[in-house]
């Protein structure tokens, strides 16, 4: 195999006997080329993770070759672009330099010359990817930690595992039960890499029904069926240039598999009653708490469909298989529970996170996170075993003390409806509204006390 397999050039060039006498050339050297007669759609392989070298034709019918370097450059400036002309025009050559052009040739250049330019292009694209790379490690080296808290070999190794899988242009899997954080690794992904300034889109399968997911992922038309008064645009489209997580993705019904199954080979989509292909560059992320392997195994999910999104997959350990990141992780969400809530951050006794872990964690980090928000608010940890508590101080007002006691009768509440509002409302006596106020109050959500929703813990 050729040391040039791996490099990418993209040719763009409206005259086909031109266009394959280059590709021709750049073949023969082992490289991996890709000929376009229309530039719209080789602008839109173009992305920041792009990491080859791509050469324009400076005069084509359908795009000029200056717009189409504008419109390149636009997306990523420092993606090489070369510039080919079978027209010598000093003047045009420098705007195009000027412009940001890696280079200009002529078409009647010796071929080992144009070689040489796609060698040094690529080169320097390398050089700018792994600048950046380093540069998101360094700048993201705090928040990643204080994002998945611990010490242990695992949440070290899963740590790195997210570096490096987000500068990576890949649809993934990540597994873990639930409450491990799927979501939280998720967005990681998203905001470690080069899609960062672009949207993060979730949806939860598990929390929708079938006629109503088909229309959040894909969007509808007006008029597409009863009650669509106006287009709608779906989670996909949404997220466009950016990353859609999909958790819980086992629940998904096996029609809309399919559908995913050809946005992911395409990347297009039909909205819901349109004939229309929209073309979309996503990243997509899939969470699942089963093992989807052997889901497809027994017929239960579709084994393209697992294929497909299994580019790469990321393992969460249980709290379980962590014990030793229990006390930190502890530590941490006392922290951050005294500071949303404006408490004094009360000291935790050594004792006290012994007794923790030796507890079983089913719920993982969220049920550990929301044993630490009680604890700060200086409510009962409510785990068996464990006599601890954290009574309030008398410098306490009634303000906070009735605070507290809202907070704990809600969570309650929610937990005993599994997270139903409209439930949880009629059981405490309040509207929806209000609950909802009050929820946001102490910030509590909604996924947290859904059993199998959700993995933002």
């Amino acid at each position: 195999m050729s040391e040039n397999s791996n490099i990418e050039v993209i040719v763009i060039d409206d005259e086909e006997v031109v266009r394959e006498a280059v590709m021709q050339t750049l073949e023969l050297e082992g490289y991996s080329v890709w000929g376009y007669e229309n530039p719209l759609e080789a602008i839109e392989r173009c992305s920041m993770s792009f990491s080859g070298v791509i050469i324009c034709d400076l005069r084509m019918d359908i795009m000029d070759g200056i717009a189409v370097l504008k419109r390149i450059l636009a997306i990523d400036a420092q993606i090489p672009v070369i510039m080919f002309s079978a027209h010598a025009d000093i003047a045009t050559a420098i705007h195009a330099i000027r412009l940001g052009a890696y280079d200009f040739l002529e078409k009647t250049d010796d071929p080992e010359q144009q070689l040489n330019s796609v060698q040094r292009a690529w080169k320097k694209r390398q050089l700018v990817l792994e600048n950046r790379q380093l540069k998101q490690v360094i700048q993201g080296h705090h928040q990643i930690n204080d994002r998945l808290v611990g010490s242990s070999a695992l949440i070290k190794q899963l740590r790195q595992s997210v570096l490096q899988l987000a500068q990576v242009n890949v649809d993934l899997i990540i597994v873990g039960q639930t409450g491990t954080g799927k979501e939280v690794v998720a967005k990681c992904l998203h905001d470690f890499s080069p899609r960062a300034k672009q949207p993060f889109v979730a949806l939860n399968c598990g929390a929708l029904a079938e006629s109503v997911m088909e229309s959040e992922l894909f969007g509808h038309e007006a008029g597409a069926f009863t009650g669509a008064l106006k287009k709608r645009i779906g989670k996909l489209e949404f997220a466009n240039g950016g990353t859609l997580f999909l958790d819980e993705i086992e629940s998904m019904p096996a029609a809309l598999q399919v559908r995913l199954l050809r946005v992911l080979q395409e990347r297009s989509l039909q909205r819901v009653g349109g004939n229309l292909d929209i073309k979309v560059d996503i990243r997509v992320v899939a969470a699942a708490k089963i093992d989807l392997l052997e889901a497809a195994n027994k017929g239960e999910f579709r084994e393209d469909l697992y294929y497909r999104l299994n580019v790469a997959r990321v393992d969460i350990p249980s709290l379980a298989q962590r014990k030793d990141d229990i006390g930190q992780l502890f530590k941490h969400f006392v922290a951050q529970s005294a500071e949303q809530y404006e408490q004094e951050e009360r000291e935790v006794p050594a004792s006290l996170l012994q007794q923790l872990k030796q507890q079983p964690w089913p719920g993982n980090v969220r049920e550990l996170r929301n044993a630490a928000q009680r604890w700060a608010i200086g409510l009962p940890l409510n785990i068996a075993g464990l006599a601890f508590e954290a009574p309030l101080t008398s410098a306490d007002d009634l303000e906070t003390k009735l605070g507290s006691y809202e907070c704990d009768l809600i969570s309650t509440a929610l937990a005993e409806q599994n997270g139903q509002i409209e439930l949880t409302a009629k059981a405490l006596g309040i509207p929806r509204k209000k609950l909802y106020l009050r929820m946001k109050k102490y910030q509590l959500e909604r996924r947290d006390f859904c059993s199998g929703e959700g993995d933002n813990g």
